[in-house]
């Protein structure tokens, strides 16, 4: 599958730590060039895929502001030519506490990264590779949540479950224009945050994998690598699909 990528542009957003850091790199090692993106400064993480022999670039965004997107995207193509794939993977989640009492100002902090974020990315990726050739893939973070309910977290739920509304329908209006659009659905993976919560909290972990048929959690390179298989010619008739990348959880 690595030689897929050989001369692809891919653009990873959330690209600072965890899983979008992970599938940067990996997209890297596969040859292609990519586009890191987030809101932190990644330069040290971009300068050392570069000493490493790889293709790499990145891009501060805030995905939420509609502007930064459509400059971001302008920009690698004045510096690439074009846009093969597209991971929208940046978010955030709101402090856990039950639905009335989350705040409007968390609220709209949600939606406008998790949601609108997706919806800012899309918008402008489709623009440019109806433009292409080549056309292009993209694939968007949801969650496990985005096909359950978890408590505490009314607002990340829902945007997780609109993302996956959102890459059905642009999956319909674009897949016989070439651009194929599905979602990974992730489950508990050891990203720096979950690794700083179990530090906090040891018992949290047998409780976690109680639930997780697989026994284990999962790594950010597992959700990488459903990504990269997205992305690829091994899953042409795969549009506007819901992968779950969680264990068994969601069908436990």
């Amino acid at each position: 599958m690595k030689s897929c990528f050989k001369d692809k542009v891919v653009l990873v957003t959330g690209a600072a730590q965890g899983i979008g850091l992970a599938t940067a790199q990996e997209f890297a090692k596969a040859g292609a060039t990519v586009v890191l993106s987030d809101i932190l400064d990644m330069n040290d993480k971009v300068n050392e895929l570069i000493q490493s022999g790889y293709k790499a670039l990145s891009h501060i965004c805030d995905v939420s502001d509609e502007k930064q997107v459509k400059c971001m995207i302008e920009h690698i193509v004045e510096t690439f030519g074009h846009l093969d794939c597209a991971f929208n993977n940046a978010g955030v989640q709101t402090p856990q506490k039950p639905m009335a009492e989350i705040t409007y100002e968390e609220f709209d902090k949600t939606v406008a990264v998790d949601f609108k974020g997706v919806w800012n990315c899309m918008k402008y990726e489709i623009e440019q590779m109806l433009k292409q050739e080549n056309k292009g893939c993209i694939v968007n973070t949801s969650s496990q949540g985005g096909v359950t309910g978890f408590p505490g977290q009314a607002a990340y739920i829902a945007c997780k479950h609109a993302v996956i509304g959102l890459t059905k329908t642009a999956s319909l209006d674009y897949a016989a224009k070439g651009i194929k659009i599905n979602a990974v659905l992730p489950g508990v993976i050891l990203t720096p945050m979950a690794k700083d919560l179990i530090k906090r909290n040891p018992d949290i972990e047998k409780e976690l994998l109680r639930d997780i048929p697989a026994g284990r959690l999962g790594e950010p390179i597992d959700i990488a690598h459903a990504v990269m298989w997205l992305c690829s010619p091994y899953s042409n008739f795969v549009d506007g699909a819901s992968i779950s990348v969680d264990g068994g959880f969601s069908i436990h």
